[in-house]
């Protein structure tokens, strides 16, 4: 893996000569650099060369990500910004509405960490977290005029959502679950902090994988070394996941994924602001307001990956998980997800049943079952592709696309729609 180089002679001469009159308007241009928009035109090469970037010792991509996996950071308190932008199609206040639905969670409590955090999918949001230690964190999602907490205390996780006064409670029946790692980590599956993206991406690094050092950044006031990840295959629609790396404790700082098509950040997340001294006792306590509706739920028995029931079969281990209740897979006929293809081009492959089972998927093509409106709602949403499986339909964001057969078949992975009709014809 390539190591870090500094900026050349050449660059540093011309940067100084055109110093004075370029300051001014490094200060424009760089935020919009942090927001991911136009992060790799020509234009910004040098606006970056003289926005100040620290000057750090030569570290190689295999040191950097070795550091990553040492940090140790026990005690933090900051504020992270988030902000996904997946391209989904405006649907006049739809998705908005789907989002709300999804909040009531476990026993309808709108306070359930689990989906409430379901809203960090879309949009821009201000997170402020806090740790100290593996038993204690904090993650609390400023809303409007309200505010969203999820509080692990020891054996305790706590959901408290202002607005509705409602109180979501667990216990953990193994300290650490819920709260474990320094950041005020939140529930299992739901990315909130830089360090929890950067784990998720650092499990992808193999050998479809290129990883160096891309120079230094300032993030939230501290020094930081820039690891950039792109894929060695083509055919996906992550372009660069860059990952902003403190250059003293090694705790990611911001992680940013760019795709393939360009234009702004489908993920970026990011501290604007940390402390890691240790916060006060007093952040991780938690009463129940009077008069708030309490929903107890099940005690976390700590489940680890690959434990779970209700998937069979050679499905990744990041889907190894439990069916929602009543849906279990074969009591709606759907058969275990499996995968096809290697690293970023990696396509989940499930059969949702077909045509003659009558439970498959509405892809909106002519003659596939279900409601005519709904299927032409959802026809007008995405692309009808045809090819040696027969017909369907591709549904598209900015990462993840999926294609839908009419036969009840659905591929879906971070890859272009040729490579899921190239998948589809090959499954023939």
């Amino acid at each position: 893996m390539a190591p870090y180089e500094s900026d050349d002679s050449a660059r540093a001469a011309e940067a100084d000569d055109r110093l004075a009159g370029r300051r001014k308007a490094a200060r424009y241009v760089v935020p919009v650099a942090v927001v991911g928009v136009a992060a790799a035109t020509i234009g910004l090469v040098p606006a970056l060369a003289d926005s100040g970037d620290p000057s750090l010792p030569k570290i190689t991509a295999q040191q950097l990500i070795e550091k990553i996996a040492k940090s140790d950071v026990q005690q933090l308190s900051g504020t992270v910004k988030v902000s996904t932008d997946l391209g989904l199609p405006n649907l006049g206040g739809l998705e908005s509405g789907l989002l709300s639905g999804a909040a009531k969670g476990h026993g309808g409590s709108s306070a359930d960490p689990q989906s409430k955090l379901l809203e960090l999918a879309s949009g821009t949001h201000t997170l402020r977290v806090a740790a100290d230690g593996p038993d204690r964190g904090k993650v609390s999602l400023l809303e409007n005029a309200a505010e969203y907490s999820v509080i692990h205390n020891g054996k305790d996780v706590w959901g408290y959502d202002s607005k509705s006064n409602e109180v979501f409670h667990s216990a953990s029946a193994e300290s650490g679950h819920a709260g474990e790692g320094a950041e005020g980590k939140a529930p299992r599956d739901v990315p909130a902090t830089p360090k929890d993206f950067a784990d998720e991406v650092l499990k992808s690094v193999d050998d479809t994988t290129s990883v160096t050092v891309d120079g230094t950044e300032h993030v939230a006031g501290r020094d930081a070394y820039k690891l950039l990840i792109k894929p060695r295959q083509s055919g996906s629609t992550v372009g660069a996941i860059s990952i902003a790396v403190d250059s003293r404790t090694g705790l990611p700082l911001k992680s940013t994924l760019t795709p393939a098509s360009g234009g702004a950040a489908v993920v970026d997340a990011g501290f604007t602001q940390v402390d890691f001294s240790r916060p006060a006792a007093s952040t991780f306590a938690f009463t129940p307001p009077k008069g708030a509706k309490v929903t107890e739920g099940d005690t976390l028995k700590g489940a680890k990956d690959g434990e779970s029931k209700g998937l069979k079969g050679d499905e990744p281990k990041n889907m190894k998980k439990a069916w929602p209740k009543g849906h279990e897979a074969k009591a709606d006929g759907l058969g275990g997800p499996k995968t096809i293809g290697k690293g970023w081009n990696s396509i989940v492959v499930l059969d949702a049943g077909g045509k003659d089972g009558g439970k498959g998927l509405p892809s909106g093509a002519s003659g596939s079952t279900g409601n005519s409106g709904v299927d032409g709602f959802l026809n007008s949403l995405g692309d009808h592709v045809t090819g040696k499986f027969g017909s369907g339909t591709v549904y598209s964001t900015r990462l993840v696309n999926a294609l839908i057969t009419d036969d009840g078949k659905v591929y879906a992975g971070a890859v272009t729609k040729a490579a899921l009709v190239k998948a589809a014809n090959a499954a023939q």
